[in-house]
């Protein structure tokens, strides 16, 4: 669940503009809405351009060739143009929430009593491309000048609507660098409770974006102190307070470990990465235990790896993403022994596919603890000199060689393929012929 690929802004951009331009030529209103405006004037590309219009969904459906009803029954169109895929939607006003993601009903209206019933006041500008126009109903561009995160009128009422709201004003907050409004914040941290009620997959996205860096760590802050992290992620939240051994981790708690972390993530993480960091030492405060004053975590790597699965199955990601992080978090603690190992052992490491976001992983834990690098470095450079030996990188013989000389299919065969394997990347077996003829020899 890496981000997808960006489309190009230009050509992005270029759209949105002709899409406007045709439904002002059929004689209707258009508008550029919603986070592509705030984006624009933040001086940020946006990634995808709204359209607010008093067109109906039929009309507009009539207009354009390639059109998707994606939520026609509330006013919604996403129409394909030039490559891109942009939603077109009526002037709404909308009945009561009765499940605290939907409106029970919706009725067309102007544009004035749309931006009325948006989410944030920066989320609520609305900007007409051809006349050069910024409409603002709610108080937006003062809150994009003052960095501010405020709703559009009652707070409990935006939240009431759509609970997911909650935690997005805790996203864009640290995504934007922007403070919450005194009365929003209070909001949020009275109604926190409340984001259980919404889907696990709409919080798992919402939280990819949280934690996207470089504003990570600041998401993980503003997620504790919104009262949200328990809610969300208690086994995340269970961390504070958690102690560590001072003489290893001088910087303080698990929770401040993590935090840590996530500030030094680099630019480019992608989820395997993040919910690594997030996850690797989730299992401390299970297994924290104190054997004659010293603080110690015996088995929290094991724990921390099944209660990855656990989390990451609730919160309903994809299963590879899953694999990946849960073999991270099993095997984290093995890299710090990385300079006693021997060369086959370091080879086997190399050759995990998960290795690379292992390598990484380490690399920001010892920054976040005793900032020492020295072990990394090793790695670095043993995975350089292997690197420069392919032949080690794929195994010498497979299943089918082995049957061939007359082993039967089954464990033994697995044992004897592993057994060769190794040899390989102890330097013992070098070549092909060197593996079929000690397999021969095995065999009798």
């Amino acid at each position: 669940m890496n981000p997808k690929i960006q489309p190009n802004p230009d050509s992005l951009k270029a759209g949105a503009h002709g899409l406007a331009k045709r439904l002002a030529g059929a004689g209707f209103q258009a508008y550029w809405v919603g986070g592509c405006v705030r984006d624009d004037r933040l001086g940020q590309a946006p990634t995808d351009y709204d359209i607010a219009t008093d067109a109906t969904p039929d009309e507009i459906e009539q207009l354009f060739r390639k059109t998707i009803p994606v939520g026609k029954q509330y006013g919604v169109i996403m129409v394909l143009e030039a490559g891109h895929e942009y939603q077109v939607a009526t002037f709404r006003a909308e009945g009561d929430y009765t499940d605290g993601r939907r409106p029970g009903s919706v009725r067309f209206t102007d544009a004035r009593e749309d931006a009325l019933r948006r989410d944030f006041t920066i989320n609520g500008l609305f900007y007409d491309p051809l006349a050069d126009e910024m409409h603002d109903w709610v108080g937006g561009r003062a809150d994009l000048e003052a960095r501010c995160i405020r709703t559009i009128g009652s707070p409990a009422k935006r939240f009431g609507e759509d609970r997911l709201r909650l935690l997005r004003a805790v996203r864009f907050a640290a995504q934007l660098g922007f403070e919450i409004a005194p009365a929003t914040f209070a909001a949020v941290q009275q109604h926190a409770a409340a984001i259980r009620e919404v889907s696990a997959e709409r919080i798992r996205d919402e939280l990819l974006k949280l934690f996207r860096p470089p504003h990570a760590a600041r998401g993980l802050d503003l997620l504790h102190e919104s009262r949200l992290l328990p809610e969300v992620l208690p086994e995340l939240a269970a961390t504070i307070g958690c102690e560590q051994p001072p003489e290893y981790h001088p910087e303080g708690d698990v929770f401040t470990h993590i935090r840590f972390m996530l500030g030094q993530l680099p630019a480019d993480a992608g989820t395997t990465l993040v919910w690594s960091v997030l996850m690797h030492d989730i299992a401390k405060p299970a297994t924290q235990s104190r054997d004659e004053g010293r603080i110690r975590f015996l088995g929290h790597e094991k724990v921390g790896a099944v209660m990855t699965l656990e989390i990451m199955n609730r919160l309903r990601f994809p299963k590879a993403n899953s694999a990946v992080v849960e073999t991270c978090v099993r095997h984290h603690m093995q890299l710090k022994d990385a300079q006693q190992m021997r060369p086959a052992t370091l080879r086997k490491l190399f050759l995990r596919p998960t290795f690379p976001v292992e390598l990484t992983l380490h690399r920001l834990d010892s920054l976040a603890s005793s900032g020492k690098l020295e072990n990394f470095e090793f790695l670095e450079s043993k995975l350089a000199e292997f690197q420069d030996q392919p032949e080690l990188q794929k195994p010498l013989v497979d299943g089918g060689d082995l049957i061939a000389l007359g082993q039967a299919p089954g464990a033994e065969l697995g044992r004897l393929l592993s057994d060769i394997r190794n040899r390989q990347l102890a330097g013992e077996l070098t070549t092909r012929e060197q593996a079929l003829a000690w397999a021969r020899e095995v065999l009798g």
